[in-house]
């Protein structure tokens, strides 16, 4: 029988703050939270933010203008080009601070026709993203090592989800055997900053070497190898995906298979992001897919010198003029059913199935196509199957992409609504966390995720806050989409919708807490449930102790560097097995029975 992939952490962060505890979610909603938790959540910003009072933790997360920390919108470094007329004979000029004769001769040596370089600097087009909480630095908290800040947010994000799940890492994997463990994290677009790919590309034009951690550094799968030298140690299955917007579903989905087909009894999937970077925005901007000041001005009816309301620049489902962009890292950490109840895990709820499409023909490539209504319809029929129609048609949310496109809010409601009429639902929630967080590309999905979870914990679904009504074009048969902060009432399931540049299609099945409970229960009786929950109290507490050691300020992410590596003459090879160190692993493939084996 195929395993039941159970969610037992989530970790990681992003504008909305800390994943762990359901923060980052409980910022979403923060006005409608009681206010024990409006306390809790105030506090534990303060200190990752370094804050002062509640009005500072505010105004200084979710969507806002640009901070410097990341550039200033105003003063972008850039090059203006002069082509070199009239010149009679040589030019001759001399310049400062070359170091070689040749530079010099090549000055001296301009004639008509030539092109010069002059460093300048110009206005941006966009001043608006979803940045990490003001005056967090997540390679302040570790030895970072001049790493790129997308490695430095997946650091701290598995951190946060260790923390979150409340069990000693290393007894854990005691617990299983190395290849029982996958871990599936990555970017979308790798990291592009200059301690990465974005150094590599330019140096030579900025008059500097090319470093040596350049390269590998901005590959974009080395979030997830990052997590395996440095926190986890894992020997297990790795090889993470890449679906543009989609991508952490589609590395949840290698999570999740692995799980209910046994090839693994814990799987790590995420995505971390860190796009904030003119020289990206620039392709988003060309794309026309940005929300540019100039077209804010002109949605909110404000002249050429007005202030732009930055809150409300991403409004999905409305009359829109684009997304923004964000920045994230966000992990979710999945156990097999047996394992989750005999280790007392946290049960934050289930995903038994994810759906992954390709768009088939298309005549753009970064334009929408059919391939989302199949992702949706069966990550719908999926959940159908599980708890049945009545509960199906009236107990659900849809999480959806939302990003504050045009093109994106006809299509994705018409999608939504087709599949709700064709499964007879008769009133589809919709949420669209992005109006709140911005797009963070490849951790969109995480996103998602961190709230929905949330959207359990807190009994407060998000809304999208940023419009007063949908658009005229948007499709809204039987979808009812939340404006506002709305109580979660009954809702038994949701669907995590994702829809990336190239035909990436996504919709994960995701079950909550109490159904999990219940699925647990008919798989493994009363009396295992009775036993995994005398072991939670335990894991619980011990969650709770490093949640208070966080709140106090004695806290670190876990980084590992130089920690039992093993050489050579650490391995040990024998027929059937491994021996690297003090572990063992099979090699036994079991790819054939015993009667199939060929004798010569």
């Amino acid at each position: 029988m195929a395993k039941l992939p159970i969610i037992v952490a989530s970790g990681g962060i992003n504008t909305a703050g800390r994943t762990s505890h359901r923060h980052a979610h409980n910022r979403l909603v923060f006005d409608s939270l009681d206010q024990t938790k409006r306390k809790e959540t105030a506090r534990a910003l303060k200190v990752m933010m370094d804050a002062e009072d509640v009005d500072e933790v505010l105004d200084g997360t979710l969507i806002r203008k640009i901070e410097g920390t990341h550039f200033d919108p105003l003063a972008i470094p850039a090059n203006h080009r002069f082509r070199v007329e009239d010149v009679h004979g040589v030019v001759n000029l001399t310049p400062d601070g070359f170091a070689t004769s040749r530079a010099t001769d090549a000055l001296r040596g301009l004639s008509s026709g030539d092109m010069i370089y002059v460093a300048s600097e110009r206005e941006f087009d966009v001043s608006v993203a979803g940045q990490l909480p003001s005056g967090f630095d997540p390679g302040a908290l570790y030895t970072s090592r001049n790493h790129p800040r997308g490695l430095q947010m997946s650091i701290y994000a598995m951190s946060d989800a260790l923390a979150d799940l409340g069990l000693d890492w290393d007894q854990l994997t005691a617990d299983v055997s190395p290849d029982a463990i996958s871990v599936y994290v990555s970017s979308s677009m790798g990291q592009l900053d200059e301690a990465a790919t974005g150094g590599m590309l330019t140096a030579a034009l900025r008059g500097e070497r090319v470093l040596a951690k350049n390269c590998p550094l901005g590959f974009a799968g080395m979030p997830g190898d990052f997590l395996n030298a440095y926190v986890l140690k894992s020997f297990g299955q790795t090889g993470p995906a890449l679906g543009a917007c989609a991508t952490f579903l589609y590395n949840l989905q290698r999570g999740v298979d692995d799980i209910r087909s046994g090839r693994a009894r814990i799987a790590v999937v995420g995505a971390s992001e860190a796009p904030i970077l003119p020289s990206l925005m620039d392709g988003y901007v060309a794309m026309g897919a940005l929300a540019t000041d100039k077209e804010l001005r002109a949605l909110q009816g404000i002249d050429a010198d007005g202030s732009v309301d930055y809150r409300s620049a991403c409004r999905p489902f409305g009359n829109n003029c684009g997304f923004v962009m964000a920045e994230s890292a966000q992990i979710l950490v999945l156990m097999d059913d047996e394992l989750a109840l005999e280790q007392g895990a946290p049960v934050l709820g289930a995903v038994p199935f994810v759906s992954v499409h390709a768009d088939g023909a298309k005549k753009s490539i970064p334009g929408p196509g059919p391939g989302n209504y199949l992702t949706m319809a069966r990550a719908a029929q999926a959940a159908r199957d599980i708890i049945g129609d009545t509960v199906f048609r009236s107990q659900g949310l849809v999480m959806a992409h939302g990003t504050g496109t045009p093109q994106n809010r006809t299509t994705e409601s018409a999608i939504m609504s087709t599949v709700a009429k064709a499964m007879a639902v008769s009133n589809w929630r919709v949420s669209a966390i992005k109006s709140h967080t911005g797009h963070s590309l490849g951790a969109a999905g995480g996103d998602q995720f961190s709230a929905l979870l949330g959207v359990w914990d807190s009994g407060w679904i998000p809304g999208i806050g940023t419009i007063e009504e949908v658009a005229e074009d948007v499709e809204t048969d039987r979808l009812s989409f939340l404006l506002d902060n709305a109580p979660t009432d009954q809702c038994a399931y949701s669907l995590i919708n994702s829809k990336g540049f190239g035909g990436n299609n996504a919709t994960a099945t995701v079950m909550s807490p109490a159904v999990s409970h219940s699925l647990l229960k008919g798989l493994h009786g009363g009396r295992a449930l009775d036993a995994w929950q005398a072991r939670f109290e335990a894991t619980q507490k011990r969650r709770q102790d490093i949640e208070d050691s966080r709140l106090s300020g004695d806290w670190q992410p876990l980084y590992r560097f130089n920690d039992g590596v093993l050489d050579d003459n650490d391995i040990v090879a024998e027929v059937g097995k491994l021996r690297m160190g003090d572990i063992e692993i099979s090699t036994n493939n079991r790819l054939m029975p015993p009667d199939w084996l060929l004798e010569t």
